[in-house]
Parts: structure tokens; sequence; C-alpha cells
């Protein structure tokens, strides 16, 4: 069987079969026995595209090629992580919340269709398909964001549907305008919306058409991505909802929009190079990252929700890599690349420790939130270490990713330097300002540790300080193929 069928299948598979299974504990050791074999199908996808450098058809509606089978890769070892974390906190969670045995259902059958949306959206090669895989990822997710069905996160389901829906239609009609220009010059109009064609005949497409199309696409999937003003449904979506949730939405979800806009930068960029105009999609993703980067990083200061808090911090680092794709220069898509392997791993990481600090102190508001190297060392240290490669410190890879992008600003737009510098200090100031005293302060009386799975969460560190220190060759000549895709020139 194809592997990219395969791997679309065993996430459905796993979907529908979780949604008859009763026994939460079950259903929980289920749901990571089908996360392990999405990773295992991935690696041989992986395997596959590196010795053939693509993998599917050009001309069907299913292809992979080294940008795609990457964050594939990244999607399900994710996944697969924080399915192993996810069963003692959400059987946790139904004893404290008292979840019914249905809602523990609808809420393993959700990971998987989340999951699958996610890998339907990078296994297709048409446009049309992404965002229909999109839409249905918001879908899952407004399943798994009012799972508890209190009054907060309906209110936050509600409004994650309203603005992310409203979001995707604006991503539809840039859509319809890219097919409308394709149609013009694309003689076979079964192909008129695949990727691989429109890539093809991008320099021929109408560049005013092209322009506008791209205009709506970055408010649209820019939406998903987080970007400013359209952001206010992440923070509410990680408060309410599961931790799990958070952690793959953070981790991975957003990293599937900002890649729906980096297929539609390389058509327009194309379509634009002989006009007035050639870096409007670059200097859109530039304004856009810089001024959501600002925000999130002032934003840091005002939070008292421990997930709110952290998810400002996504919308941060979504925000620097909308702006280094943005540069577009061969090192900053490399540094964005990077970061956003990295931020994938640490993120999820860090919502790990956070979804048990908040059931060690029975809240997630952060005055409460004390003590806990105190209480549970293993939480605490985690909370600390993923805060600290969070925050760019040394040697984690997530400074590495951030000094290549500011090295390259610098060669290109100096003093733009200057406000990424500052908005990495206030961020840097808003995160350890909450941390310390959460790690490190006085443990209230009646904390107590809770049943963890931290191993995942030292796995995903280990990971991110390792690329910190060096880079593999092999890691970087695929890194350095991507950017060679995206920007057609190679950084290395």
């Amino acid at each position: 069987m194809n592997l990219i069928y395969l791997t679309l299948i065993t996430p459905l598979i796993g979907g529908f079969t979780l949604a008859w299974v009763k026994s939460p504990k079950l259903g929980a050791t289920l749901n990571s026995a089908f996360s392990l074999a999405n990773v295992l199908v991935a690696a041989a996808l992986l395997l596959e595209v590196s010795q053939q450098t693509t993998a599917g058809n050009p001309s069907s509606n299913w292809y992979v090629d080294s940008l795609s089978v990457y964050l594939i890769g990244l999607t399900v070892f994710v996944g697969f992580t924080t399915s192993i974390f996810s069963k003692p906190y959400m059987l946790h969670e139904a004893e404290v919340r008292s979840l019914t045995n249905s809602r523990m259902r609808l809420y393993h059958a959700s990971f998987q269709g989340f999951i699958f949306t996610m890998l339907l959206a990078l296994s297709t090669n048409n446009l049309g398909i992404l965002w229909v895989a999109l839409e249905g990822a918001t879908l899952a997710t407004v399943l798994l964001v009012s799972l508890y069905r209190t009054q907060e996160s309906i209110e936050a389901a509600w409004k994650y549907f309203i603005l992310c829906g409203v979001g995707i239609a604006q991503a539809l009609f840039g859509t319809v305008l890219i097919y409308y220009a394709a149609a013009q010059v694309i003689p076979n109009g079964d192909s008129t919306l695949l990727w691989t064609e429109l890539s093809t005949h991008a320099p021929e497409l109408n560049p005013v058409i092209v322009s506008i199309a791209f205009v709506f696409l970055i408010v649209g999937y820019g939406t998903k991505v987080g970007l400013v003003p359209l952001h206010n449904w992440l923070p509410d979506a990680h408060s309410e909802g599961p931790t799990p949730m958070s952690a793959v939405l953070s981790g991975l979800l957003l990293n599937v929009a900002l890649y729906a806009l980096i297929r539609f930068k390389m058509i327009t960029d194309s379509a634009l190079q002989f006009s007035h105009m050639p870096h409007l999609a670059g200097f859109l993703m530039m304004g856009f990252g810089l001024l959501s980067f600002s925000v999130a990083a002032l934003f840091l200061h005002r939070q008292t929700d421990i997930k709110r808090l952290f998810s400002y911090s996504s919308i941060e680092h979504m925000a620097l890599m909308t702006f280094g794709i943005g540069l577009g220069t061969p090192l900053s898509v490399f540094a964005a690349l990077l970061h956003m392997l990295v931020h994938g791993l640490t993120k999820s990481a860090i919502f790990i420790t956070v979804g048990h600090a908040s059931q060690i102190a029975g809240t997630q508001r952060i005055e409460k939130i004390r003590g806990l190297i105190q209480t549970q060392p293993s939480v605490g240290w985690g909370l600390m270490l993923g805060t600290a490669a969070i925050a760019g410190f040394p040697p984690f890879g997530i400074f590495t990713s951030e000094f290549l992008l500011l090295s390259s600003t610098i060669h290109t737009y100096p003093w733009l330097a200057i406000p990424l510098l500052t908005g990495l200090a206030i961020a840097f100031a808003g995160l350890f300002r909450h941390i310390q005293p959460i790690c490190f302060g006085i443990a209230p009386e009646g904390q107590k540790p809770v049943p963890a799975t931290m191993w995942p969460v030292y796995l995903h560190l280990t990971l991110v300080l390792i690329l910190g220190i060096a880079l593999s060759e092999q890691l970087s000549m695929w890194f350095d193929k991507v950017t060679l895709l995206i920007t057609g020139s190679h950084v290395l």
C-alpha cells in the first residue's frame, strides 16, 4: 500500500476505533498504540523521501516532498509523546472533573481525528484539500476545547469556532482567487489547484489577482497561526481545553497553518517576480510577524493563568517564524525551519509540565502555583528547564535558531534587529517573573504530587539541547534542501 495512504489511514482507523472503546484506561492505551503506529508509518515515509526526494505522484492529489515530510515526522512524534503523557493526565482529570466515559471516548477519538487532519493537510498536493483539512482541524479542536462543558470552555470553543471560521473563510476566498488565476493558464482543469502544477506555471499567473489572493490568505491562515490581530482565540482555547490538546495545538497545528502560508508565498513570489511589488508576500509576513511578536512579548507580563502565559509565548514564537519566512533569505528560512522544530518540541514539553503543575496546585492561577520543585521535583525542574529553553538560553536549540534569524536580519535590514532584540528581552523578563516563584517559591499547604509521566518532557528537552549544540550533517543537509525548495538558494 502507498505509504502516504497508510499515513492517513492509521489515525483515521484509530479515531473510529476509539469512538467505540468504553473503558477510559483501554482507550488511553489504544490511543498511545495508534500514535506509535503513526510514528512507524511516518518513519517509513521519511525514509522513502530521503532516498527518492519525493513520495507520491506529482500529478495526483497526494504528494509529499522534503518540506511536508519534515512536518509529518514532527507531527507524529509529538503526537505520540503527548499521548503517553495524556494517559495519567486525563485519567486524573476524569476523576477530579467527573468526566464521563462518553466524554473520554470523545477525547480519544478527537485526538486521533486531530492528528489525521494535520497529516491530511501535510500529505496533499491539492490546495483545496489543504483548506478542507485545516477546516477539519478546526472542528476537531472545537470538540476538544469544549470537553469539560463548563461555561468558560464552551465560550472559548465558540470564540475559537467563530474567529477561525471567519479566518478560514478568508483563506477559502484567497484559494478561489488562486484557482481563477490558474484556470487562465493551466489547460487541464483537474490540475488547477495542484501545488506542483501551480509552482510550474506561477510566473504566468496574473500578478494582480495573486496579490489580492495572498492578502486574503495571510489573514485567513494567519488566524490559524495566531497572528495579531486575529489571535484572541488562542489563549482562551489553551486555558479552557485539556492540556494534551494544548501540547499538540501549540506544538503542531500552528506549524501546519504556517506551512500553508509558506506554500502560497512560494507561488506568490514566483508570480510577482517581474511586477512592481515583487516582495509583497514577504513584506506582509514580516509586518504581521513583527507586530504579533511585539504584542505577545508585552502581553506575557499581564497573564494570571499559566496556560494563557505560554499561549502568548506560542504567538511570540510563531511570529518569529513568520518573520523569518517573510524575510526570505536562505539563512532566515533555515533559521525559521529550525525554530519550527525546536519550538514544537519545547512547547509541547512545557505544556506537559504545565498540565501536571495545574493538577498539583488544583488551579491554573499563577499566584497559587508555588514551590513545584519542593512538591514534585520532576515537574518543577521540567518546567524550569523548558522555560529556559523557550526563552532562548544557550545552548538550547531556540538560542541557535534565534541567533541565526538575528544574524540574517542584521545583514538584510539592520534596523529591524532593534525591535527583535527588545522584544526578546521583554519576553524573557515576562516569562521568568512568573516562573521563578512557581518553581522556587514556598509550596502552599495541601499541594500534593500527582501521577505524572515526565520522560516525554526530558526526551524533548534533550533533543532541543542536542540541536542547539550541534546539528547533524544529515539534518543540516535536509534543512538546506527545504531552504532550496522555498527560496531557490542554498544556505550551506
